[in-house]
């Protein structure tokens, strides 16, 4: 398929691009720099691109980052505002299938490579990407990533758990912390409220129980990315641990890990600024220098508050305060 390139133009446009294991709704803003990777992203579970993501990239100083590049938002099968409500005993795509279906997006854009910015069970699909494409993908961010396949603690903790709670109240544990869930904060409450009255709740189930049935990557020091990467989890996110193993199988010379404090299971909405300065580190690591008017002023506060050196073991860790 052609895309018609005047209406990527206008910054703003949705597509319906068809892969092997069928339909992804991508939405693509700006036209950037043909000489430069495109930024996409692809949300968590109980979002879809918009909520996962609108907070991040409509952040003014992130706008001025992100200008030059082409940001293609991916939603996962179904997940979409408006999607279609899929029929009783639908056989929803697994993680590796939805990662397969990747290549068809870079290629009805004519893509050559990708940043990849991904949430939670989006994370773990762009890293099973980049595992299979390593020559598609120049960085990636990785926020809340679990690269693991459930252990069995983890598989009767969710069967007790389907049993005691909701699948709102199931999918929330999972993205936000223990603490922003006991406080029950308006963060809560507003997402609570959304999943619980989507019209496409069945869907958002199936995609809920794909992530859950995720395989072992198997990531280690000889099969690991071939890009940089950035880690991402709050301090006492419900991934912690996870994203902790995580970087410990990485190499050190080309990973970052950024825990973040008081930014509970979803950085990205509760602390766009941090993890904006974050992303501009990371990009310029890789070459890619900003606009002059996104540089950041008080360079005296930045050095205290976000240590840019590469980290010297694999536990080590960037913390943004």
């Amino acid at each position: 398929k052609q895309v018609h390139t005047h209406h990527i133009n206008l910054c703003f446009a949705e597509h319906r691009v068809e892969t092997p294991h069928g339909v992804l709704h991508v939405t693509v803003h700006g036209a950037g720099n043909a000489r430069r990777p495109a930024i996409l992203t692809f949300h968590d579970v109980g979002m879809d691109s918009k909520s996962c993501f609108s907070t991040l990239f409509k952040f003014e100083e992130m706008q001025e980052i992100v200008k030059n590049f082409t940001v293609v938002r991916v939603d996962a099968p179904g997940q979409e505002d408006g999607a279609a409500i899929y029929p009783a005993g639908y056989q929803y795509a697994s993680m590796d299938q939805v990662s397969e279906m990747l290549p068809a997006v870079l290629q009805y854009f004519n893509f050559r490579t990708i940043i990849g910015v991904g949430v939670g069970a989006g994370a773990y699909i762009l890293s099973k990407f980049t595992l299979s494409n390593p020559d598609a993908v120049e960085g990636l961010v990785l926020i809340n990533v679990d690269t693991n396949a459930r252990g069995w603690m983890d598989w009767a903790a969710q069967k007790l758990s389907n049993l005691t709670s909701s699948l709102p109240d199931q999918i929330l544990s999972h993205l936000f912390s223990q603490e922003e869930m006991s406080a029950n904060t308006e963060l809560i409450q507003t997402h609570r409220e959304r999943i619980s009255k989507a019209p496409n709740l069945i869907n958002i189930e199936l995609f809920w129980k794909s992530y859950q049935g995720r395989r072992d990557l198997n990531i280690e020091r000889n099969n690991t990315f071939k890009c940089p990467v950035m880690l991402v989890v709050g301090d006492q996110a419900p991934y912690e641990e996870a994203a902790v193993e995580c970087n410990s199988k990485l190499d050190p010379t080309t990973t970052s890990f950024l825990k973040m404090a008081d930014a509970g299971g979803m950085p990205q909405l509760t602390q766009p600024s941090k993890l904006t300065e974050a992303f501009k580190y990371f990009i310029q690591g890789m070459g890619y220098n900003c606009p002059i008017d996104c540089q950041i002023n008080n360079s005296v506060k930045v050095q205290e508050r976000y240590e840019s050196r590469r980290q010297n073991s694999p536990s080590a860790i960037r913390r943004v305060i």
